[in-house]
């Protein structure tokens, strides 16, 4: 009876977070055309740190509970989830465009963090001092963006103005919300599943968490792309990966410092592996399209089948 009431929360949690994620994208994509932003520094700014506000959740909650396989697992793995799975399903059922800036600066931003953390990592654990190192990298972000939305700064025509300003802020809250709700209610009903049938918090961290902390980066991104806003897509993935190494675990390093574990040394170099693959798939065509994604996601599918047999 309890695991079928666990399955009937996973539905719940699925159908807030899809539905959200609607709600969410048109917001942000009006506030995006209101004010001249460009998709681009929205996709990396508010939708990434939107939906990865449930890795902020679960990796600090987690850390406090002294769950660091969790707490590291989760940003990890979603790290990973997020470029082959969630990009590569993205890009096999539509193809992404990519703006010369994500090529030229995001991206490869994104590969030196992921880099950066099993660094920090080597002497197994990410201090304090670690976590202040990570949120200067953050604040040197922040910055960059903000630049790029000053000197980018475009109106839009009047006809693409669809939504009224409180309308779109309306849309954005409300997506937000049923996001965040809907992927604790996910993540809480995984979670309780997977301990049910005796899996180690490690592969649960970078699995079934992972992935239901990852979810609104799925149906975000795959809704952008089909209604043809690409650099939400594309923005919302690398926003979300800095901002998960950057904000989720330099915050949960400040506040307590996490055990990481040499196990995760391996996950850390999937990882890099998988920022590169994006950006060599993406390098000369400025595009991701169906045969990357489906490379990605045959890629993810070895590295799932390596978390079961290790």
């Amino acid at each position: 009876m309890n695991a079928l009431l666990q399955i009937f929360l996973l539905v719940v949690g699925f159908l807030l977070l899809i539905k959200g994620a609607d709600f969410f994208v048109d917001g942000s994509a009006g506030i995006a055309k209101r004010f001249g932003i460009p998709e681009l520094v929205i996709g990396l700014t508010i939708v990434a740190m939107g939906t990865s506000a449930p890795e902020a959740a679960v990796s600090i909650s987690a850390a406090f509970k002294g769950n660091a396989d969790i707490s590291i697992g989760n940003v990890i793995g979603s790290n990973i989830m997020n470029i082959l799975v969630i990009l590569g399903i993205a890009s096999a059922i539509v193809k992404i465009a990519v703006s010369d800036s994500t090529i030229k600066y995001e991206l490869p931003y994104m590969i030196f963090l992921s880099v950066l953390l099993p660094v920090l990592g080597l002497d197994g654990k990410i201090s304090r001092i670690d976590g202040a190192i990570l949120w200067i990298c953050f604040i040197i972000y922040l910055g960059y963006l903000f630049m790029m939305a000053k000197n980018n700064k475009e109106e839009a025509p009047e006809e693409e103005k669809k939504l009224t300003l409180p309308k779109a802020l309306l849309f954005t809250l409300l997506g937000l919300i049923m996001i965040v709700l809907g992927s604790n209610v996910t993540v809480d009903a995984a979670s309780t599943l997977a301990k049910m049938f005796g899996m180690s918090e490690r592969f649960i961290g970078l699995t079934v968490v992972a992935f239901g902390t990852s979810l609104p980066e799925l149906v975000t991104s795959v809704t952008a792309a089909k209604k043809g806003n690409a650099d939400i897509a594309i923005g919302n993935i690398v926003g979300s990966n800095v901002f998960n190494i950057l904000f989720v675990l330099g915050t949960s390093a400040l506040i307590i410092p996490i055990n990481y574990a040499g196990t995760f040394m391996v996950d850390a170099l999937v990882a890099i592996a998988a920022a590169v693959i994006l950006w060599l798939s993406v390098f000369k065509t400025k595009h991701l399209g169906r045969k990357a994604g489906l490379f990605m996601v045959a890629c993810y599918a070895g590295y799932f089948v390596y978390l079961i047999l290790k």
